[in-house]
Formats: structure tokens, C-alpha cells, sequence
């Protein structure tokens, strides 16, 4: 679960009224998250987490000039102050944020009165060999990732509103470091490409986040229908329950089994039931009654004719020829004899 966090729109607040701080929880071991050797791949990217830690800056505090081969993200969570890049001086206060790429030159001051705070991701991309897509959503993710790491290329280097609650995230990745999850690498992995993806999307332009592909859905309902035939034979089943199960009326359900399955409804039911039975009749010796009342024949009477008209003879006989238990041909026991 993202933790939902508004930050105001101006940093201006009524004098005596104070607010929390959301992000107090992480002072008391800022190092947590940077101690952890966080690296995942996504999409055709290695993402490498170099720093992901709350910062805060006494009063007048300057960080010099300098710069970094990777990408850091700076966001503002309380206080207020400034930031020069290249030859651009920026006001910084609550709720902003600003990327620094590969080799951009900056310098961040804090207010001479106000002491502020930084939530920063210090993290690395590091273009991988591209995986074979297997159908399971690997070629949207690799596009989402490409999206989003060339809006990040491309973002100016000038503060921002964090308007899409990045810095939300940060909260979230360190109560999983408090609390160990299952599943804590993957939450880790979740909560900084969430950073990525919102930090992006105050730039990307709309539209740009691609489609996923619909599906056929007399095909998928089909199959839904199917498997939940499958999964319920032994019960009773009518054409009114899976309808419901698969959120259409029973009439356009009988259509989707004409149209993808080329049978009834009833007729479906009826062919798995059989194929059920027919691998009891010749794995198991138990009584032919026991095996219809299992598979959905209430009255056992009924699955005889229904059984000889599928498969041209009754459950018994059927038993008799194919079961482990039929009689052996004279090549079958010559062989056995040689044997």
C-alpha cells in the first residue's frame, strides 16, 4: 500500500500552527535504506541504488558545487532555501522536488534562518541485454521503462511540485525496512520505481504511457466458462450459474460456446464429465456408482446410455478392454512368456 501524502501547494503556513512531520519516523536511522545493496532489473535497465535517505540542513547549510555521473533526486519534504544550476539560482521549499542528471553542476543552499529538509534517491540505470518477451507483460514493462528513464533524461534541471506524492514512497520503503515483509525486496523495488514513474510523469507529456493490449473477450470468457467447468464438475452446474460466474446472460453464454467451442453448453459439461470418469474407470476399481455420483450424475442410471453413446460401449465394458485389469492378447503373453 502507497502512503498517501498532500503536501501543500505554497510553503506558507499560519504562525503558531505547526504541522507534523511525516517523515520524522526516518531520523531515527537515516542510513537504513543506504545500507542495503538494492539492485533489480527493469525493463532493459539495471537500476543500482547508490543513496535513498532523509537529509536535513542547519541553518545556512551549503552544499559546494559539485556533480554526479548518476542520477540524484532531491525532494523537499519541510523548510525552505535554494539551489544553483549551471548559472540558475532556484527557490526551494515544501512540497518540491528537482532532478540532477549525469554531470549537471549544482549547489544547494538552506534558508539562513530555516533549516530544511531533503528526501534523496541517488541511483544509477544501467542499459542491459534485452530480454526475450514471454508473454507475460515483459515488453509493456520494458516500454514503460524506456519511457520513463528518457522523460528523466530529458527533464529540466529546475524545481518542481511534486504533484503525482513521490515522496510518499520514501516512507513506504522505510517502514518495510522497519517491519520486514514478506516480500521486502520486491516492495523495495515497487516503492523506488513508483519514485521514478511519479517523479516522470510531472514532465511526460499525457498520453504517453502506452496501451495494454485488450483482449478478445468471447475468447476470454470462453475459457473462464471452461475452466470453471474443470474446476466444478463434480457439482451440479447449469447455464445460469457460470453466466453469472462470467458476467454475461445465459443466452450469450450458449452463443460463446457455439462460436468458440462449436458445442451446447450441456454438451461441454457432459464431455468433460465423461473424460473424468473414463480416467476413474481405468485407474481406480472403484464401484461405477460411486464414480457417476462424483462426477455429477445424481441418478448413476443416467450415465449409462450417456456413456455408450459417447464412447460405444457401457462404463463396465469399457473398464473390461482398456483397464488394467482386461484380458491380455496372445502378443501380450507370448512377450511376457519371452520376458
Amino acid at each position: 500500500m502507497q502512503t498517501t501524502w498532500q503536501q501543500p501547494e505554497t510553503g506558507e503556513r499560519k504562525a503558531g500552527s505547526a504541522a507534523p512531520f511525516p517523515f520524522a519516523r526516518m531520523e531515527k536511522k537515516r542510513d537504513a535504506l543506504d545500507r542495503l545493496d538494492l539492485r533489480f532489473r527493469w525493463g532493459r535497465y539495471g537500476i543500482r541504488v547508490l543513496h535513498c535517505h532523509l537529509a536535513s540542513f542547519e541553518p545556512g547549510h551549503v552544499i559546494a558545487s559539485h556533480k554526479h555521473s548518476e542520477f540524484e533526486f532531491h525532494f523537499i519534504p519541510k523548510g525552505k532555501g535554494s539551489v544553483r544550476i549551471g548559472d540558475d539560482l532556484h527557490e526551494l521549499r515544501e512540497g518540491l522536488f528537482y532532478l540532477t542528471g549525469p554531470d549537471v553542476v549544482h549547489e544547494q543552499r538552506s534558508d539562513e534562518a530555516d533549516p530544511m529538509y531533503e528526501l534523496c534517491l541517488h541511483c544509477e540505470f544501467v542499459p542491459l541485454e534485452a530480454d526475450t518477451d514471454n508473454g507475460w507483460g515483459d515488453s509493456l514493462e520494458a516500454a514503460e521503462a524506456e519511457e520513463c528513464i528518457r522523460v528523466l533524461r530529458e527533464m529540466p534541471a529546475v524545481p518542481a511540485f511534486d504533484r503525482y506524492h513521490a515522496m510518499g514512497c520514501f516512507l513506504d520503503a522505510y517502514r518495510a525496512w522497519e517491519e520486514q515483509p514478506i516480500g521486502f525486496y520486491a516492495t523495495l523495488k515497487q516503492t523506488i520505481v513508483q519514485i521514478l514513474l511519479r517523479a516522470a510523469r510531472v514532465h511526460a507529456s499525457p498520453g504517453n504511457g502506452g496501451n495494454i493490449p485488450e483482449r478478445d473477450m468471447k475468447d476470454h470468457r470462453f475459457r473462464l466458462a471452461t475452466q470453471f467447468i474443470e474446476d466444478n464438475e463434480s457439482r451440479p452446474i447449469t447455464l445460469e450459474d457460470v453466466a453469472e460466474r462470467v458476467r454475461v446472460s445465459p443466452r450469450q453464454l450458449q452463443r460463446i460456446f457455439r462460436s468458440e467451442g462449436g458445442t451446447s453448453f450441456r454438451d461441454w459439461v457432459e464431455h468433460v464429465r465423461l473424460q473424468r470418469i473414463r480416467e476413474e474407470l481405468l485407474g481406480t476399481d472403484r464401484p461405477i456408482e460411486e464414480i457417476a455420483l462424483d462426477h455429477g450424475y445424481a441418478n448413476p442410471n443416467y450415465l449409462y446410455p450417456v456413456f455408450k453413446r459417447k464412447f460405444g460401449m457401457t462404463p463396465a465394458a469399457y473398464r473390461r478392454l482398456h483397464g488394467t485389469g482386461r484380458p491380455r492378447s496372445a502378443s501380450e503373453r507370448a512377450g511376457n512368456e519371452r520376458s
